[in-house]
């Protein structure tokens, strides 16, 4: 269990340090990712980047315990 949440934070601070460049990959501008925006306030639910990539992590995992 120790493994997996370093291995986890690890990733996520990987991906945080690497995010200009990867937002240049289109993420959270997809389709069907929701912004609302009234007056002052936006909101913003990235529906289809979130699936995308459920996807790919859950692919990735699946092909590692292969």
């Amino acid at each position: 269990m120790q493994r997996t949440l370093i291995t986890i934070g690890i990733a996520v601070l990987v991906a945080g340090l690497l995010w200009p460049w990867l937002s240049k990959l289109g993420l959270g501008r997809l389709p069907g990712d929701f912004r609302i925006q009234t007056g002052n306030s936006v909101f913003y639910f990235p529906l289809a980047t979130c699936l995308l990539v459920s996807v790919v992590l859950s692919l990735i995992l699946w092909l590692l315990r292969r």
